[in-house]
């Protein structure tokens, strides 16, 4: 399946512009696999839920965050324990309450009316198509970038939207370049930078060169343990990856490696500060890199990947208590256009970043699709750290809107390889086979490269719009055999719901769910008696070549 192909809904959230409405947004789809489900809807943010999102900070968050649209916390309301639902006081029931109100209420308000509509008919149509249905956000008010999005659930008992399997969520900006042709790699390369750390990362007393040499030789082995212990197994899963740790570089060292052309992820752990172009990266005592300056050197390189282990690089500047539109580190890398950015929307403890970056690596090194790899990373945190600790919301994903999420081609889309031991191969005649109407129409399906396929969707060999015709019905294939007897061996495998009836020397017989070898002048009714008959036919051996 390609990753282009699955049903996309994007949504974005914006303030209204008039006066005496800060805390009014507009909020709508500006991309649907149904032209009915591009709608719009106006919305006040409720006092209700600045004061959980207040709660939520009070608890989890380092950095404080204003309140969107200006929004007070009003002290007539009531205290926030009594809103949330529930009555057990634990700390550890408080925050999973705490933790399972802000979702819903957060889903509540961005789904709701004509939104919600549009998201329950593009839902539809994803799973009438059985492919996952993609959400991404653009988030255009600065002050709502904070909020943990990934927590949204519809409803008790549902997963968060991050974690659904039948969703795959991103947040996304919209002014971006053109997105540039990567090149489609089938092995990770990392660049691994390891920046300067501040005194409190360091630790009192600690050799900042030595801390930094044992943390990449730390990341690198996580990066690549997975491949070296089972890349001897199958040579296409899980792919090799190969770090190259940088500690400490100038921008000229970056920009020598990425310039190679040979690395398709560029990972950063180290410190910075947010600013108006991105944020700087402080590379050494003596050097640091802008947002900006760094998009520019990836998408020149052809990177598809940005990590940063970083609790600021969701974040947006701040001057004068305000913060400054498309001024985190992930929209401005984005903007350039940098594929994709995966930062941290607050700061992350280091056994947590190192159990993510395994888990993402390993689903990455596995093919998955960019945002699938962060969803099935996100739920190891969630195993491990539990519901109620905010470790699994940390991570927030940047998909520039042009990508489609492949870092490298799925084992669907890969180009099956001729084998040495087919006939072909080492040079031995074919059978020309087929399957025909015998009647006057004289219509023919020949069996090409040894392989037929039957049913009722339109990307079988043999189309049959018939009710009792599976989508995917049958198959007919060629299967090198030991047999003495000189014949081709051809062989029918039905996976139908009804099963297919076979006519030979002994009769029709109803095929279901197994395979028959077949004989030339075979007799085949597809899912059902009253079903159209057809011959299988095999002409005499080619020996031309």
């Amino acid at each position: 399946m390609s990753w282009s192909e699955i049903p996309c809904l994007s949504i974005a959230i914006a303030p209204l512009k008039t006066p005496g409405t800060s805390d009014r947004f507009a909020i709508w789809v500006f991309k649907a696999p149904s032209p009915s489900g591009y709608v719009h809807h106006d919305s006040s943010w409720p006092e209700t839920l600045s004061q959980t999102w207040y709660g939520w900070q009070q608890m989890f968050s380092v950095q404080p965050a204003p309140l969107p649209g200006g929004v007070k916390i009003n002290p007539h309301l009531d205290s926030l324990d009594r809103l949330l639902p529930g009555s057990d006081s634990s700390p550890a029931s408080y925050s999973a309450r705490l933790m399972q109100h802000l979702g819903l209420n957060l889903w509540q308000w961005l789904f709701s009316g004509a939104i919600d509509r549009s998201f329950a008919q593009s839902l539809g149509i994803a799973l009438g198509q059985d492919r996952p249905l993609r959400i991404q956000l653009d988030i255009r008010d600065p002050d709502l970038m904070a909020l943990p999005w990934e927590i949204m659930q519809p409803r008790a008992g549902k997963p968060a939207i991050s974690l659904d399997r039948q969703l795959r969520f991103s947040r996304t900006t919209s002014d971006v370049d053109p997105l540039a042709k990567h090149p489609n790699r089938q092995t990770l390369k990392i660049l691994l930078v390891l920046g300067a750390q501040t005194q409190s990362q360091q630790g009192s007393g600690s050799n900042s060169t030595l801390d930094l040499e044992t943390e990449a030789a730390t990341l690198s082995e996580v990066l690549q343990s997975r491949s070296a212990r089972s890349g001897d197994r199958d040579p296409l899963l899980p792919v090799p990856c190969h770090v190259t740790p940088l500690i400490q570089p100038s921008v000229s060292d970056i920009v020598e490696q990425l310039e190679t052309g040979e690395y398709n992820i560029f990972f950063y752990a180290g410190h910075g500060v947010p600013g108006p172009t991105g944020g700087q990266l402080r590379l050494n005592a003596d050097t640091v890199l802008t947002g900006t300056e760094l998009a520019q050197i990836l998408v020149r390189s052809g990177v598809t990947l940005a990590v940063f282990n970083a609790c600021w690089g969701a974040w947006p500047d701040r001057h004068n208590q305000q913060a400054t539109p498309r001024s985190s580190l992930a929209e401005v890398l984005i903007h350039h256009g940098v594929p994709a950015v995966l930062a941290m929307r607050d700061s992350i403890a280091d056994a947590e970043a190192l159990s993510f970056i395994r888990a993402f690596a390993q689903a990455l090194a596995e093919r998955n699709p960019i945002d699938r790899a962060v969803a099935i990373a996100r739920q190891q945190l969630l195993t491990l750290y539990k519901f109620n600790q905010p470790a699994w919301t940390l991570p927030v994903l940047y998909l520039h809107p042009e990508f489609d999420g492949e870092l490298m081609a799925g084992i669907d889309s890969l180009i099956t390889e001729l084998p040495e031991n087919t006939p072909s191969a080492m040079g031995l005649p074919l059978a020309t086979a087929l399957l025909r109407s015998p009647d006057k129409t004289g219509k023919v399906w020949p069996i090409r490269n040894g392989m037929l396929s039957v049913g009722r969707r339109s990307e079988n060999d043999l189309v049959i719009p018939e009710r009792w015709v599976s989508q995917r019905h049958a198959e007919i294939f060629y299967r090198n055999s030991s047999a003495t007897d000189g014949r081709p061996c051809y062989f029918l495998r039905d996976f139908s719901r009804y099963g297919t009836l076979v006519h030979n020397a002994r009769g029709w017989q109803k095929i279901h769910h197994q395979e028959l070898r077949l004989e030339s002048g075979d007799r085949l009714k597809f899912g059902s008696s009253q079903g159209e008959i057809l011959e299988f036919v095999v002409e005499a051996f080619n020996l031309e070549k």
